[in-house]
C-alpha cells in the first residue's frame, strides 16, 4: 500500500518500511517458539478470538486493541483470564503494527476496516487471521490477494469449517463419489433478527474513537443505532446477512461443487419484515450458475428462523447417486430413496447463530493458522481461496442491486457487459484512506 495513500494511518516513524523493501517469508524464530499475535475488534468475534489464541498452544495474546474504552476494558480482561496474564490495550491497532515483537494481526473490526486494515499489516510484516467477509466489495478481495502475494505473508480467512476434520472428511467422501457427480447445492440461513429501528442523530459516546471507527469510510454524523453490531446492515460498513453468514454456508457449497468463478448470478428478495434503516435485504434467494452444468442457490432469511433439515443454517449437495447434508456438526449422507448410508456427527457449537462463533472449529482454524506461521506449513482457508467464496456473496449483493442477472467471466468472477453493475465493484473511500497495494 503507497504510503502516500494512507498518510492517515502511519506514524511519523515510517511504518513497515523496512519489512516491505525486505523478503518476507515465515515466521521469524525457530518453530519451538510462540506466534505472539495482535487483535484487532473486541465486541463480541474478537474477544472470542482472543480467549481461543490466548489458549492455543505456541500462541500469545500481547495486546489487544479497540476504539471503543469499554469494550477494550472488558477484553483485556475476559483474553487475561484465558492467559493467565493481561495483554496490552490499545485503543488504536496501528500502534501494535510498529512493533516489531508482533507477529500476527487478527482481525475482527467491522467489515469496512477488513481489507486496509490488512494491507497495512502486511506493509509492516505481520501476517493476518481475518474473519470473514476479506473485504467490504471485490476490490478489495483482489487487493488482497495481491498484496499476500507479494508480501509472501500468511494470510488465513476465518471460514472455520475448512479446519473441520469431518468437513474435510466430507469433501474428500464427495471427491470419492459418495453422491456421484455433485451438481448442486443449497445453503441457507435463517435467524430471527429484530428490527434496527429509525436512527436518530445522538452525539457521540464517551470513550468511542468515532473517528477511527469509521476509518476508510466516508465520514456521517454519529447515529444511535449502528455502533456495535447494526453497522452488518448498512452499506457504508456493513456487507448484509449474505456476507456476514453466507459466506460460511457458500463457501461449503463451492467447495463441494469443486467451481471457482460463476458464469450467472441471479438475485430475487428484500427488505420484507420491517420497515426501518436496514439497508441491504432481510430476505434474499440468489442463484449462482457455473461451468459444467453446476449450481448453488443461496437463501437468506434474517428475521424468519424457520428451519430447512430441522437446522438454523447447512448447505446440502446433490448428486447423480445420492445427497449430502453438511453443518457445522458434520455431514449425512443419504442415497437416492433418502435412506441414511452414512453419517459423521458431533456437535460443534451449543449455538450455531450465536454473533460470537465460539466454538470448536474456531479453536482448530486458529492452531492451523499458528502452525502455518511458524513452520511455513498451508493454511486451509488460504487469502487467494477464501477470496473467491466471498465474490460470490458480494456478486449477490450487485445482482439484487441491478435487479438484473449478472453474465460474469468463469475466470476472474467480474461482470460482463454491465457497467452499472461493475460500478459496484469497489466503493469511495474517505480521503488519504485509498488503498493500493
Amino acid at each position: 500500500m503507497k504510503r502516500r495513500h494512507f498518510v492517515k494511518t502511519i506514524s511519523a516513524t515510517g511504518l513497515g518500511l523496512a519489512a516491505a523493501r525486505s523478503p518476507l517469508l515465515a515466521f521469524r524464530g525457530a518453530p519451538s517458539e510462540k506466534v505472539v499475535v495482535a487483535v484487532m475488534g473486541l465486541n463480541g468475534r474478537g474477544t472470542v478470538l482472543g480467549r481461543v489464541f490466548a489458549k492455543t498452544p505456541n500462541a500469545e495474546v500481547a495486546c489487544v486493541c479497540d476504539v471503543d474504552a469499554q469494550v477494550l476494558a472488558k477484553g483485556v480482561s475476559a483474553v487475561g483470564a484465558s492467559q493467565g496474564r493481561a495483554p496490552k490495550g490499545l485503543g488504536d491497532f496501528r500502534r501494535a503494527l510498529e512493533d516489531k515483537a508482533i507477529d500476527a494481526l487478527v482481525i475482527a473490526a467491522p467489515d469496512h476496516w477488513h481489507a486496509p486494515a490488512t494491507i497495512l499489516a502486511l506493509s509492516a510484516g505481520k501476517h493476518v487471521y481475518l474473519e470473514k467477509p476479506c473485504g467490504h466489495n471485490p476490490r478489495e478481495g483482489e487487493l488482497l490477494v495481491e498484496a499476500q502475494r507479494k508480501t509472501g505473508r500468511v494470510v488465513q480467512m476465518g471460514t472455520q469449517r475448512r479446519s473441520s476434520p469431518r468437513c474435510i472428511e466430507a469433501m474428500q467422501a464427495i471427491r470419492d463419489g459418495a453422491i456421484g457427480r455433485p451438481y448442486f447445492a443449497k445453503a441457507w440461513y435463517a435467524n430471527r433478527r429484530k428490527s434496527i429501528g429509525r436512527g436518530k442523530t445522538v452525539s457521540v459516546p464517551p470513550g468511542l474513537d468515532y473517528e477511527l471507527w469509521q476509518g476508510p469510510a466516508p465520514r456521517t454524523p454519529y447515529h444511535d443505532n449502528v455502533v456495535h453490531y447494526n453497522w452488518h446492515w448498512f452499506k457504508r460498513w456493513g456487507t448484509g446477512e449474505i456476507c456476514n453468514n453466507g459466506t460460511h454456508e457458500l463457501d461449503v457449497a463451492r467447495w463441494a461443487l469443486g467451481v471457482d468463478y460463476p458464469t450467472r448470478v441471479t438475485s430475487v428478495g428484500g427488505r420484507y419484515h420491517f420497515e426501518d434503516d436496514w439497508e441491504f435485504t432481510d430476505t434474499q434467494e440468489v442463484g449462482f450458475e457455473f461451468d459444467g452444468q453446476r449450481a448453488i442457490v443461496w437463501q437468506g432469511l434474517s428475521c424468519n428462523a424457520f428451519p430447512t433439515e430441522k437446522r438454523g443454517r447447512g448447505t446440502i449437495v446433490y448428486g447423480t447417486t445420492g445427497s449430502m447434508l453438511i453443518d457445522q456438526d458434520g455431514y449425512t449422507v443419504y442415497d437416492l430413496d433418502n435412506k441414511v448410508v452414512k453419517e459423521s456427527l458431533e456437535s460443534a457449537s451449543a449455538d450455531p447463530l450465536a454473533p460470537s462463533g465460539d466454538d470448536q472449529l474456531t479453536a482448530l482454524h486458529i492452531a492451523n493458522f499458528v502452525e502455518a506461521v511458524r513452520t511455513g506449513a498451508p493454511v486451509t482457508q488460504p487469502i487467494a481461496e477464501g477470496a473467491k467464496s466471498v465474490l460470490l456473496c458480494h456478486l449477490g449483493n450487485i445482482a439484487q442491486w441491478t435487479g438484473r442477472a449478472l453474465r460474469t467471466d468463469p475466470q476472474s468472477g467480474h461482470v460482463q457487459g454491465d457497467d452499472q453493475a461493475m460500478g459496484y465493484w469497489q466503493r469511495e473511500y474517505a480521503p488519504g484512506w485509498t488503498p493500493v497495494v
